[in-house]
């Protein structure tokens, strides 16, 4: 066997290995057993993914795959931190920051409770969803706010006791469009 040989036949060797190890991922059964997953739903909690959640404590730590005996890679450090669910593995979530930095975490240090992270410096919060409002106050870049409702393109959030209207251009937590009552 040559090496062009063996290479080809280890490629194909891990190929199969991945396509294994993803088979044995939990999948949701269909609801009358013939029609496929929703590949936008998460296998374990039927939820839409990606979806945003916050942490729930001071600390999480987050590690490289789905369960305990994997590495921890850092550890999350800002309660009520806005995070991204991408994937679901039985008690695990895949998450990411804003930075899309991330890794799995154990579901139960996560809150459904939503939050948002100012992205611009000296972001300006109104009284009403229109750029013509009063501006109520200001917030500087990196600040996390509760997120209170939102219509197309502007939030209401409490940011330290301070409630106001930005635009969702200026936040990330939220998607574009997203509309929360």
């Amino acid at each position: 066997m040559n090496r062009k040989q063996f290479l080809a036949g280890m490629a194909g060797a891990l190929l199969a290995t991945r396509v294994a190890a993803q088979e044995e991922l939990p999948m949701a059964p269909a609801n009358d057993g013939k029609t496929p997953r929703d590949p936008h739903k998460g296998p374990v909690t039927n939820l839409p993914l990606p979806r945003y959640v916050s942490l729930k404590g001071r600390e999480g730590n987050v590690r490289r795959g789905p369960g305990m005996t994997h590495r921890i890679d850092w550890v999350f450090t800002t309660a009520g931190m806005p995070l991204r669910i991408t994937a679901e593995y039985d008690r695990w979530r895949r998450v990411e920051d804003y930075q899309g930095m991330g890794g799995w975490m154990q579901f139960n240090l996560l809150s459904g409770s939503r939050s948002v992270l100012v992205t611009q410096d000296m972001a300006e919060f109104r009284d009403g969803p229109d750029a013509q409002a009063r501006v109520s106050f200001q917030a500087e870049l990196g600040v996390i706010a509760k997120l209170l409702e939102c219509n197309a393109d502007w939030c209401r959030v409490n940011a330290d006791g301070e409630k106001g209207w930005i635009l969702k251009t200026a936040l990330w937590g939220v998607d574009p469009g997203e509309v929360i009552d």
